[in-house]
């Protein structure tokens, strides 16, 4: 997504802030060698712009993620303002990009609360599987508790479905259901399962630049597009 918000002319942040570190490998930026990372900001108080790291394509920055934020969560417990770190972290540098892209980590813990406090829209992407739906729920109770609480600024920006298989009566199923819950909401670009799409974060890039003229490289083309004009109607 990234990537493609690039190749449209727009600049870019992507802050990882899943232990896992899956955007900044993405990127081909060698987590072994990453001297700072988010963990620093969110727990050491270094300035978010000495972590900012540029990445192989002009106008995509990302601010890095390692294993050391897997203690995180432990460690802003008893801190002062905990679920407003990144939000606090991020106003240096808002100004220099038009796209900030929080990648968030597979659960509802306080690096996840952090990135929803510190946003303006959220993108939720949904796997057409039937476990991905059992997590809706929860996720959208704490949507509600961070906007009633810390940031009542917070917008559903938009549902993308992803691993699309039109060959399986569950995926159909699973996205009808999608567009029953989140009537409206549901951006009309749908990812499917691709091979190349699976292959390019091995290789530490983003699918566009892996096969740029794969259907994986379309589609996230079209989600971009789709996401650039949401972006307009919301800006007017």
């Amino acid at each position: 997504m990234a990537a493609c918000l690039v190749e449209l002319g727009r600049t870019v942040l992507v802050v990882d802030i899943d232990p896992q570190g899956n955007s900044t490998s993405g990127l081909g930026l060698d987590k072994r060698k990453v001297e700072l990372c988010i963990y620093d900001v969110l727990v050491g108080e270094v300035p978010l712009d000495r972590v900012v790291k540029a990445s192989g394509y002009p106008g995509l920055d990302i601010v890095p993620a390692t294993l050391d934020l897997a203690g995180a969560e432990l460690e802003l417990v008893p801190a002062l303002a905990r679920e407003s770190k990144l939000k606090r972290a991020l106003e240096g540098v808002a100004g220099k990009y038009e796209f900030i892209l929080i990648d968030c980590p597979p659960s509802l813990g306080l690096l996840t609360i952090n990135a929803l406090t510190a946003a303006k829209s959220l993108i939720v992407p949904i796997q057409c599987e039937y476990y991905a739906l059992e997590g809706l729920g929860q996720l959208m109770s704490t949507v509600k508790l961070v906007q009633a609480r810390l940031n009542p600024g917070l917008l559903l920006e938009g549902v993308v479905l992803t691993m699309f298989d039109g060959r399986t009566n569950l995926a159909i199923q699973v996205v009808e259901e999608v567009k029953r819950f989140f009537r409206g909401k549901v951006y009309s670009t749908v990812v499917p399962r691709n091979v190349r799409l699976s292959e390019a974060p091995s290789h530490g890039k983003p699918v566009i630049a892996y096969d740029p003229r794969s259907r994986g490289a379309e589609v996230y083309r079209e989600l971009a597009r789709e996401v650039v004009a949401h972006a307009k109607e919301g800006a007017g």
